[in-house]
C-alpha cells in the first residue's frame, strides 16, 4: 500500500488526467510512494475518508466547503492553484500536496 495517497477532483474526473501522470511521474522521480488519482466530485466525496489529501481542480474550487464538512478537519483540501493546473506542472502539484499533508 503507498505512503500516501492524493486524490485529485474535477467536475467529470476527466481533465485532470493528464495532471495525474505528470504528479506520478514526479512523485516516483523523487522516490515518493504515492497513490495519485483523479476522480469526479461526486465520487471524491464517497472517498474522501480513503486518502490523505484531496486536491481540487480550479474550477470546483465552489465545492471546496462541502469537502471540508464531509473531511471534518482530518483530510486536508485544497484548490489547485490556477497557474499550476492550467500548465499541469506536476512538481509544483506535488509540492503543493506535499505542504497540505505537512
Amino acid at each position: 500500500m503507498a505512503d500516501k495517497r492524493v486524490m485529485l477532483c474535477c467536475a467529470g474526473g476527466m481533465s485532470t488526467s493528464l495532471l495525474v501522470t505528470k504528479m506520478q511521474e514526479e512523485a516516483k522521480a523523487r522516490g515518493l510512494d504515492w497513490d495519485i488519482f483523479a476522480v469526479s466530485a461526486t465520487v471524491g466525496q464517497d472517498k474522501i475518508n480513503e486518502v490523505d489529501c484531496v486536491l481540487l481542480g480550479p474550477q470546483m474550487g465552489y465545492v471546496k466547503g462541502d469537502f471540508e464538512k464531509i473531511a471534518a478537519g482530518k483530510v486536508p483540501v485544497a484548490v489547485i492553484p490556477m497557474k499550476d493546473y492550467g500548465m499541469m506542472n506536476g512538481k509544483a502539484v506535488v509540492d503543493f500536496a506535499a505542504k497540505q499533508m505537512a
